[in-house]
């Protein structure tokens, strides 16, 4: 019988191999700042323990290294990573001394590297299955879900992350909020404004150059840059035009970075739009000019149904990226996920950046999955209606 390699597979092998032996699992430090000492898996259980994570690990990369059914793939790196977020937690109770409440463990190198190889493994096991767009949403709610449960659970109570989280729990909702609203906030307003603009540069051909020539050179500003362009225009109106103060707008804070992440959205939408709309069949809008409909209506009947995957498509791309670019708002003291990274950068506290850092990087997964998945029911639909 004929030993068949997977291509990933050795990639994923010689990954997860050198996260499991060459890499430490966790980090000991005698408090939230200094350096600490790295520790592998078997200093981070008791001997019985350790050698069976080892064991599951090489296991798991097993699966992977050979030409396995997808399900079979999919099912141990989800067994894999489950086991690596619960020992993690686990690592921490067992290396923390009992009554030290200054010692922090976090996890090291080869968590991380672990991490890495087995959700890959998980998406090519999914990309490999190809999932129906619920499918997808479900294997996003179970990740979440098992996510929120370990959460609850306490788990991971002894970790530095979730140390530094305790003591700014409201805080941290409250900037989760500023962020959301960021993110979203300026996705809906480019929206609003790309759509009509992206449809008047398909119609009027003259207005397009110029158009997205001036939307990429916004594009070309770095993000910093933009904020603090942003400023002196907005100090200007918020001490001059009566009420815009009390609404909100200022040279520093929410404002400049709500309108700068307004900025960056256009291009992606504008573009997009025009391409999906030039994208439509000639013989569609013949045939819709040919039973009576006027513009507007093969505008939103025909030409808007057919272009919305590529619309969909952009509108992803923006809300990935303004999650993104959202934490760099703190800067101007727009609030968000930023604080806690640039808060932790400051005092070199690392479990501070990744308090910031995590739920940014979850939160444009998780974006990313649903647009990917209505994305693809979008496009079954305009394929189904236009078999028929």
């Amino acid at each position: 019988m004929r030993i068949r390699f997977d291509k990933l597979g050795v990639a994923i092998t010689l990954i997860a191999a050198y996260g499991t032996l060459g890499s430490g699992f966790a980090v000991l430090k005698p408090n939230r700042i200094v350096q600490g000492q790295v520790k592998s898996i078997l200093e981070c259980f008791p001997a019985w323990a350790g050698a069976a994570l080892i064991v599951l690990m090489l296991l798991t990369v097993f699966v992977a290294l050979f030409r396995t059914p997808p399900w079979l793939k999919l099912g141990a790196a989800a067994s894999a990573l489950a086991t690596l977020a619960v020992a993690i937690g686990l690592a921490a109770d067992f290396l923390t001394p009992a009554g030290n409440s200054y010692a922090r463990v976090s996890p090291a190198s080869g968590f991380w590297i672990l991490l890495f190889a087995f959700a890959l493994l998980a998406a090519d096991a999914i990309t490999r299955l190809k999932p129906a767009p619920w499918m997808r949403v479900l294997f996003l709610f179970i990740a979440a879900a098992g996510i929120a449960l370990i959460f609850l659970s306490g788990i991971w109570s002894g970790l530095s992350i979730m140390k530094e989280y305790a003591g700014r729990a409201d805080v941290f909702w409250a900037e989760a909020g500023k962020h959301v609203m960021l993110a979203l906030g300026s996705l809906v307003a480019a929206t609003v404004v790309g759509l009509p603009l992206g449809v008047l540069c398909h119609r009027v051909a003259p207005l397009r150059a110029s158009v997205l020539n001036i939307l990429n050179l916004i594009q070309t500003i770095p993000s910093i840059a933009l904020f603090g362009i942003l400023i002196a225009p907005l100090a200007w109106i918020a001490a001059t035009v009566p009420g815009a103060a009390a609404i909100g707008i200022r040279g520093i804070g929410v404002a400049p970075a709500f309108v700068a992440l307004f900025l960056y959205s256009l291009l992606p939408i504008v573009a997009n739009t025009v391409v999906g709309l030039a994208g439509v069949p000639r013989e569609a809008n013949e045939a819709a000019r040919g039973t009576g409909m006027t513009d507007m209506q093969r505008l939103f009947q025909i030409e808007f149904p057919l272009a919305l995957p590529v619309i969909l498509t952009g509108i992803r791309i923006v809300l990935v990226q303004n999650i993104g670019l959202a934490t760099i708002a703190a800067l101007i003291g727009g609030g968000g996920f930023g604080v806690f990274v640039f808060q932790g950068i400051g005092q070199t506290a690392m479990d501070l950046v990744l308090l910031g850092a995590v739920p940014t990087v979850a939160l444009a997964f998780a974006a990313a999955v649903l647009l990917d998945a209505l994305i693809q029911a979008n496009s079954r639909i305009s394929n189904g209606a236009g078999s028929a």
